[in-house]
């Protein structure tokens, strides 16, 4: 089988490429990827030779790109995964995300869409699209369920809620096998270290102080990124043509209190640090705009049709992940280029 992942040299896509390839030798896996903010070829060294991998270093808004690569390697599945994804550069550069986010979902669907149509009828294509929780908004009570009303609150979330829309309307008008799922916040190796769990991990060990938004008090459901691909493959075999499935692994944290279990960790992992303890460096910083208090989706539907649950502890998953980000500093230096530390003075500078 031939499958089209986007977005395949990001965090997310990056370790689900990885999975797939593992999990099954026989398929090929044509990965598409511009290599934007997210994404970066040291991300896939390891699987860079092999066979059963095509990079493809371009736009997913580049029809003709998209074209070509339905007309070479005939595609039976699309995993569209590409994404600006980061609400704090959302705000300051939302026209980005608008272009990559929907106009980027527009091509894929309208390419597969026709080249899927003129092929006839196969034995099951599927159009994967990977979204967030975030289009539900905030809430302070309840988890949100699949028919819950969408209601975005940065350009990031509108964003996605306007490419899931269009994926919902091209399954109804054109008949597009798609299924879109919900994820919450992902956490693991080869996230970019402008993200939270990485941010702290980094800043702790220079001994640079750590910034938590507000009062510290948001609410996220973490979810552990290999348990995410797991997930997305049984969506993928498994789902149900025009479903949308919630995947969370109701494992809610504070902010504060997650960024004072990784110092805990850190200080654990490094006795001999000058730095100690760590959560010395927190420091409360302005609030973002519009920064949504909790989020909490309710996994049930993805559960117990498709008898997927997360199997990697937490606490297990969150030590392992701040051992990776120590042991792979090389990999640290290259991702935090000239362009994110512009970023990152711009974001906390004054807050």
């Amino acid at each position: 089988m031939n499958i089209l992942i986007t977005g395949g040299a990001g965090f997310i896509g990056s370790n689900f490429v990885r999975y797939m390839l593992e999990k099954y030798p026989s398929y090929r896996v044509i990965n598409l990827d511009k290599l934007a903010i997210g994404g970066s070829l040291e991300n896939i060294r390891d699987i860079e030779k092999n066979p059963n991998h095509i990079f493809i270093k371009g736009d997913v808004c580049d029809k003709n790109l998209v074209e070509e690569i339905f007309r070479e390697y005939r595609p039976e599945g699309v995993i569209h995964l590409a994404a600006q994804s980061h609400v704090d550069r959302s705000i300051l550069e939302p026209e980005e995300f608008l272009h990559t986010n929907i106009l980027g979902t527009f091509t894929l669907a309208e390419v597969a869409r026709r080249w899927w149509q003129k092929e006839g009828t196969a034995d099951r294509r599927v159009f994967l699209n990977v979204s967030t929780d975030e289009v539900y908004g905030s809430i302070e009570e309840g988890s949100f369920t699949e028919d819950s009303t969408y209601a975005p609150n940065s350009p990031y979330s509108a964003s996605k809620a306007g490419a899931d829309h269009l994926v919902r309307a091209y399954y109804r008008t054109y008949g597009l096998p798609a299924i879109t799922t919900h994820t919450t916040n992902n956490f693991g190796p080869y996230q970019m270290p402008e993200k939270l769990i990485p941010l702290v991990i980094l800043n702790a060990v220079e001994g640079r102080e750590l910034p938590i938004y507000g009062d510290g008090r948001n609410v996220r459901d973490w979810l552990y990124v290999l348990d995410h691909c797991r997930a997305l493959d049984v969506v993928f075999h498994r789902g149900r043509i025009g479903q949308v499935y919630n995947i969370g692994a109701r494992n809610e944290w504070q902010n504060i209190e997650l960024v004072r279990l990784i110092c805990s960790i850190l200080d654990q992992l490094l006795p001999d640090s000058p730095h100690r303890p760590h959560q010395g460096l927190i420091r409360f910083v302005k609030d973002r705009p519009a920064h949504d208090r909790r989020y909490s989706i309710d996994p049930t539907r993805i559960m117990t049709e498709l008898g997927w649950k997360p199997v990697h502890r937490f606490e297990d998953a969150l030590r392992s992940t701040v051992k990776w980000y120590l042991d792979n500093r090389t990999w640290c230096d290259k991702v935090r280029d000239e362009q994110y530390r512009k970023y990152y003075e711009k974001n906390y500078s004054g807050r």
